[in-house]
């Protein structure tokens, strides 16, 4: 069965947004070791999974740096470009981008039907809606959680509909010289 993988952006204090999704908070820009990190981790994917809101941006601004030959991140967004996308979404009803469809099923069910068919992992990106109802449904199957180094205060959560505790165990953990912390998690499951 293939894996869903979660990768996030968060500060410290748990959040992957500010209270209205401001991101001016990410420690940028990423040394080499974080950026073969994201490399690894997407080598083995060939879905990609999102929640509408998200991919209204992500999807055109990878594509735009994916056109780009002269920009230094060219490669990643022909990976993200070129990877088959799944997009959960209850409003649109026909795709607006190239190589990726729709699903509007319930998640727990399309996500579940996904990794039963063959090929390789699957990551998620998202909104925190999204990656929210991913974690609640136990769908998660590695948290790959890049811990910058900011207290926000307040902002979006992902972990706050959990229906009981969740024990993770601690796979890997790798302090990057920008001050990014990868926290690599599997959860307990049984």
């Amino acid at each position: 069965m293939r894996k869903l993988k979660l990768q996030v952006q968060m500060s410290v204090d748990g959040f992957i947004g500010g209270p209205n999704g401001e991101m001016d908070w990410l420690t940028c820009p990423w040394d080499e070791v974080l950026e073969q990190y994201v490399t690894d981790l997407t080598a083995p994917v060939d879905c990609i999974v999102l929640g509408r809101k998200l991919a209204q941006g992500f999807i055109p601004h990878w594509a735009a740096v994916a056109a780009d030959a002269t920009n230094p991140d060219a490669a990643a967004g022909r990976k993200f470009t070129d990877t088959p996308k799944v997009v959960f979404t209850r409003t649109l009803t026909e795709s607006e981008w190239p190589n990726t469809v729709l699903a509007r099923g319930e998640l727990a069910a399309e996500i579940t039907r996904l990794k039963q068919q063959p090929g390789g992992d699957i990551i998620a990106y998202g909104g925190a809606a999204f990656v929210s109802s991913l974690i609640h449904h136990g769908l998660v199957d590695e948290y790959h959680l890049f811990v910058n180094p900011v207290a926000i205060g307040r902002g979006l959560a992902i972990f706050h509909e959990l229906p009981a505790t969740q024990a993770l165990t601690l796979v890997r953990s790798t302090a990057v010289a920008c001050g990014i912390v990868v926290q690599h998690y599997e959860p307990k499951r049984g």
